[in-house]
């Protein structure tokens, strides 16, 4: 095989499996410790500094900051947390998310099989739930670092290529080109954790006299801020056609980041300075992948105790980019208002705005029970029926109709993707249950009004007795 193209597979191929092992890796870890997380999200979020906290623990623990995104996201939703406690859990998730590069810095070559061969036993021979979890975890740490060595493998030779090393000396030498690079790995990978890992991994490549890295921390921090930026436009992308909470987070995520580079850009090398001045002593090739690491931590923490104390200021701006509509109430009525397809991948959040959906339903059947009622006795007062009233209970039973439909394909959906633990499935039938029951209740109401009206054309006096009332 041509070595260029051995090189290309063997990179793709390494990054595939780390991708593969990441995200296998947070959905284990989400299904052992989900729901633990959606508590703690929704206790921690009183002020900044706990929303804060409760953003870097629940990261920390799924090792996905979209799972806690997305959260805080069906909270912010659901009514149950403001946009600026969102925001705040966000600020952690970014300083958490940076323990996967954290890790990867830890040499642990020697042990990769041994993960992946325990991993593989805990998850095949045990039968309690969560211990298979807890084994799928170690499976997909092993891959992760597995992805990483193959990477790590292939990259030697292109570090010894005189064409290449031109090439990364120029990136090196113009932190904008930097930048530039990082945010076009992102977009094209959809991973910064991934291609963090591959800049990790490069980074730690003797240069021409063996010693030094082939591109140097203060080559490296640039492309770094490149990472971030790259994630940010990518969650932007994601978010097109989603509700407004989710587009005003993925802003406030993007002004973050993007404040962020635009000020440490200018200080690229004093920064590497203090970098190398807090992270271990060593050669260079040997602590350069701790020092990105330490470099990208940093970071995000000193965006953090930046922009707490603004955050009025991040809500501001994200609400004059993404404003409220004035009709947006009137234009919602018509359709659901908390489900979204993009809660299918986190089984917590899925299951808590579907919890959301069917109460405004439930909300929505007691009205019509009421006007009805309501329309009964005025009839019996004074011998004439609302017909409106009746109208628009026959609207509003479509419109239960229609809801519950779409509820029921969401709940579809979500059981077939078989993601969800026992417990959640145990819940989920719960919800469809009653979900099923609100439907039933909206169509007799529907029908009730449309006797009522049929009555009515017919010039018939018509009303409900004492015990028909008491069971509406």
């Amino acid at each position: 095989m041509n070595p260029n193209v051995k090189i290309i597979f063997g990179l793709f191929g390494g990054l595939a499996i780390f991708i593969f092992g990441m995200n296998m890796m947070s959905e284990s870890l989400q299904k052992a410790a989900g729901e633990r997380m959606k508590k703690i999200l929704s206790l921690l979020r009183k002020n900044p500094i706990l929303g804060v906290l409760a953003g870097a623990l629940t990261t920390a623990v799924l090792q996905s900051s979209s799972a806690t995104t997305v959260m805080a996201i069906g909270f912010v939703s659901a009514g149950l947390m403001t946009l600026p406690q969102a925001i705040s859990i966000i600020f952690g998730a970014n300083i958490s998310t940076t323990i996967t590069a954290q890790i990867i810095a830890f040499k642990i070559s020697n042990y990769i099989y041994l993960f992946i061969f325990v991993g593989f036993l805990i998850s095949f021979v045990v039968k309690n739930q969560k211990w298979k979890y807890v084994g799928q975890t170690l499976f997909a740490f092993g891959l992760l670092f597995l992805g990483i060595e193959t990477m790590g493998g292939v990259m030697k030779p292109l570090a010894k290529s005189a064409f290449f090393t031109d090439m990364i000396g120029k990136v090196s030498n113009v932190p904008v080109l930097g930048v530039l690079t990082g945010t076009l790995m992102t977009l094209v990978v959809q991973s910064s954790s991934a291609t963090i890992a591959v800049l990790q991994n490069f980074a730690s490549q003797a240069g021409a006299d063996g010693v030094s890295s082939v591109i140097g921390l203060a080559g490296a921090i640039p492309i770094l801020l490149g990472d971030n930026i790259g994630t940010t436009i990518t969650a932007l992308l994601a978010n097109i056609g989603q509700n407004k909470d989710a587009k005003r987070t993925a802003v406030a995520h993007s002004l973050f980041n993007i404040s962020g580079c635009l000020i440490f850009i200018w200080v690229v090398p004093l920064y590497a300075k203090f970098i190398q001045y807090i992270s271990p002593k060593g050669d260079e090739i040997a602590v350069i992948s701790r020092q990105i690491a330490n470099a990208h931590t940093c970071f995000n923490i000193a965006m953090t105790l930046i922009w707490i104390p603004l955050i009025w200021v991040m809500v501001k701006f994200v609400m004059n980019i993404i404003p409220d509509s004035r009709n947006e109430s009137s234009e919602r009525q018509d359709d659901i208002l908390y489900l979204d397809k993009k809660y299918l991948n986190q089984p917590a959040a899925a299951l808590h705005v579907t919890a959301k959906e069917l109460i405004r339903c439930s909300s929505i059947v007691e009205a019509l029970l009421k006007s009805i009622v309501e329309a009964d006795k005025k009839n019996k007062d004074d011998g004439k029926s609302d017909f409106k009233v009746f109208e628009k209970v026959i609207t509003n039973s479509g419109l239960i109709q229609k809801i519950s439909q779409k509820i029921n394909d969401f709940m579809s959906q979500l059981f077939s993707l078989g993601t969800l633990t026992e417990a959640q499935a145990n819940q989920a039938a719960g919800l469809l249950y009653a979900i099923s029951d609100i439907e039933r209740i909206g169509q007799f109401s529907g029908e009730i009004s449309r006797n009522v009206l049929e009555q009515q054309s017919k010039s018939h006096k018509t009303h409900y007795s004492k015990d028909a009332i008491k069971d509406l």
